[in-house]
């Protein structure tokens, strides 16, 4: 992968950490930087056929009191879409983890179609090679 990547590990089910995630992923497609993405856990839950278009909530320290304002909101922006508008928008390419869909008893054709393969970390990091890499 070329230098000017962004590689982000999801691990987060919640509604502001995807939304974060997709923002990111938009913004780097936008500019034409290739964008990889390995949902892991939470986040590879999300991506569920069955459950992609749940109401997700907010990470805990995201609802403590003093929490911002802008943050509560994130739980109504369709992170979804914005995860689907950086696909048309550049070369973005999503990562099932091959053991997280172990642990957690996921078959990799119960997955929205946004995922592209599953895949093991070596994988991951061969794509990321050279570029930025941020954990969400």
């Amino acid at each position: 992968m070329s230098e000017d990547s962004l590689s982000l590990v999801l691990f987060s089910g919640t509604a502001d950490k995807l939304h974060a995630a997709a923002t990111l992923a938009a913004g780097a497609a936008a500019l034409g930087r290739p964008v990889n993405i390995l949902l892991q856990y939470w986040a590879l839950d999300a991506f569920r056929t069955d459950r992609i278009e749940d109401n997700r909530s907010l990470a805990w320290d995201a609802t403590v009191d003093g929490a911002s304002r802008p943050v509560r909101g994130t739980g109504h922006i369709p992170w979804l879409e914005t995860f689907r508008m950086a696909k048309e928008l550049g070369e973005m390419s999503i990562l099932a983890c091959s053991g997280s869909l172990d642990v957690l008893g996921i078959d990799v054709t119960a997955l929205d179609a946004l995922v592209d393969s599953s895949g093991g970390i070596a994988t991951f990091l061969m794509a990321a090679e050279g570029g930025q890499v941020l954990f969400i």
